[in-house]
């Protein structure tokens, strides 16, 4: 029987008084289940639940990467007309490059395992102008690979181009939501910006050409400003602003990654590159190029420290790239948990690659000296509160893009859908009276999941918080922290010392070996859990005194181990960082005598 292919939840492409198939559970929106539960319809089972062939994948698109990066960047120079070197472009475009190209090749298997195991009759493609999809920048492409607008294009650029599916063409008045917006800013928001503003023209008079440049370093702002003070500087406080808006030409766009193509898909991957480049790294570079000029940055920094700037902010990832091929040394601080835990994560690797100095909440890694094991830079303490005292447990939830985007080692897609019910599980198995204390934190982007209904479907009573507010309020009132996905919160939470239950399936967040024996010792003393069940049994074990548990020697043990390595937490953290900080500057000087 032949099926009607469906690549995404637009309905406009679908056709149900045929047996459809599903390219993959993004298309089947959960508020819309009424429309498309009786239909004939089949999912396609999705490439990435072979977690084997994610990680084989993953090796093989960073060998791609490395390839495509080194002719893009051949390319972009010539089209420019500079002269820049590969590194210059890996911190330009990068990231971009990175995600894009793992992104496709998703889409790609995709297509490609639908056409080659399902009897496909059609599919509806629907006709845009083709520039809407074209991102302005990075931050735009962000907003723009969570649409199912953007990636029903891409799948009609691979199943038009690279396959023999029948499509029929519909057209469809895209919405552009990029268009300017009305700023609505609090007042006390504005007013704090004004002041920071007026602090920021006076303090730049007494800005030197040398002086190191630190943005975005995810310190505390007190703790930032007395680094400042600790390198000889005046603090400063510094931002960008908006890239200049440039209209994008596809006439710019008739060429091709030039390069040996050693597949159909990397052949795929350097053809549709040029369509989908940011206009900020082609059509708009020169604009770009502009904006840095006019900077009130520092001329000649000694050096350039980020924690977060590096990915979506492209001015300043612009300037980066030009200072540190002037010789410029750039460090790049860790920003969030999985670094040195997931067995893979491009932006780790991404981060490590482009910076010449690393800070790391506390790890290091054989034969990489460029990582300094500083401490966690958030600099969470203890709220100086008794949580066994407190009434409830909070579990915080995650949700990630309907359709894959840049790889980690985590759930992937669809795979939420098993996260989800793991969670539910943990809270099935609860006991009534701790449920009852229960507070789920939702996430505070739903990517169209309908986390909250699924909730309520599942347990109408429970207590369910929006994940929009600060989560220390909610730690106050907790009396047992509990994690769920392999990220930031547990980090955190040990270094506040608050009784933290962690649990996710090993089969979608696998660990890096040198993790494993770390896992294994929080395993041992029921901080980790491996199933919902066994951590639900567990907070029910320790509910009624979570101190005994907490505080015990074997617990403390185990966690000081841990946290030493992962979430190093002490008074000296501004000293580590000074240190590491005067280590790049000297290394400079050593390299580069005046």
């Amino acid at each position: 029987m032949k099926r009607f292919l469906i690549t995404t939840a637009l309905e406009e492409t679908w056709c149900i008084d045929k047996p459809i198939l599903f390219l993959g559970e993004w298309c089947r929106l959960h508020d819309r289940k009424d429309h498309w539960r009786n239909l004939d319809a089949k999912v396609l089972p999705y490439h990435w639940d072979d977690r084997s062939k994610l990680y084989a994948d993953y090796l093989f698109l960073q060998e791609l990467y490395e390839r495509l990066l080194v002719d893009l960047s051949r390319q972009l120079n010539q089209i420019h007309g500079v002269a820049h070197e590969v590194r210059y472009w890996r911190i330009l475009i990068g990231a971009w490059l990175g995600y894009f190209t793992q992104m496709l090749f998703d889409r790609w298997c995709s297509v490609q395992q639908a056409i080659a195991h399902v009897e496909l009759s059609g599919t509806i493609i629907l006709t845009v102008q083709e520039e809407t999809l074209v991102p302005r920048d990075m931050t735009d492409f962000s907003r723009l690979y969570v649409g199912d607008e953007w990636n029903h294009h891409i799948y009609a650029l691979l199943l038009q181009k690279y396959t023999s599916l029948p499509c029929v063409n519909k057209a469809r008045q895209y919405s552009d939501s990029r268009a300017e917006m009305g700023s609505r800013v609090a007042f006390k928001h504005r007013v704090k910006s004004a002041l920071l503003a007026c602090y920021s023209k006076a303090t730049h008079i007494l800005l030197k050409d040398q002086d190191a440049f630190f943005l975005h370093t995810y310190l505390p702002f007190w703790d930032e400003i007395k680094i400042y003070l600790r390198m000889g500087q005046i603090p400063q406080i510094w931002r960008t602003k908006p890239l200049i808006s440039v209209a994008v030409q596809m006439c710019q766009r008739e060429w091709t990654v030039t390069g040996n193509s050693r597949s159909a898909f990397e052949t795929c991957a350097r053809e549709l590159i040029s369509k989908q480049i940011p206009i900020a790294y082609l059509e708009g570079y020169s604009q770009l190029i502009e904006q840095i000029d006019e900077l009130p940055w520092p001329k000649n920094p000694k050096l350039i420290w980020t924690s977060n700037s590096h990915f979506n902010d492209d001015i300043f990832k612009a300037w980066a790239a030009d200072k540190t091929e002037r010789g410029t040394p750039l460090v790049i601080g860790q920003h969030g948990g999985l670094r040195d835990v997931g067995r893979w994560a491009f932006f780790e690797d991404h981060e490590i690659s482009i910076s010449d100095c690393y800070l790391s909440w506390g790890w290091t890694k054989p034969k990489q000296p460029k990582i300094k094991p500083v401490g966690q830079l958030k600099l969470n303490r203890p709220m100086g509160i008794r949580h066994a005292e407190q009434a409830h447990a909070l579990l915080v939830t995650s949700t990630i893009p309907r359709q894959s985007y840049h790889m980690y080692s985590g759930v992937v897609s669809s795979q939420w859908l098993d996260y989800f019910d793991d969670q539910c599980n943990f809270v099935q198995t609860l006991p009534a009276h701790i449920r009852s204390q229960l507070i789920v934190r939702l996430s505070a982007t739903d990517f169209g999941w309908s986390e909250r209904k699924r909730w309520h479907e599942r347990f109408l009573s429970l207590q369910l918080h929006n994940g929009q507010s600060n989560i220390d309020d909610l730690i106050r009132q907790s009396r047992v922290f509990i994690s769920t996905y392999n990220a930031t919160t547990y980090l955190e939470s040990f270094a506040m010392d608050v009784p933290t239950v962690i649990f996710w399936n090993p089969n979608h967040w696998e660990l890096c070996d040198s993790a494993t024996p770390y896992f294994e010792d929080l395993k041992s003393v029921g901080i980790f859990h491996e199933t919902p069940e066994s951590a639900a049994h567990h907070v029910s074990a320790i509910w009624n005194d979570i101190d005994a548990w907490w505080y015990s020697r074997p617990v403390r043990d185990v966690l000081e181990c841990f946290k030493a390595h992962y979430c190093l937490s002490q008074d000296d953290l501004l000293g580590r960082v000074e240190h590491a900080l005067r280590e790049v500057i000297a290394a400079v000087d050593i390299t580069n005598p005046q």
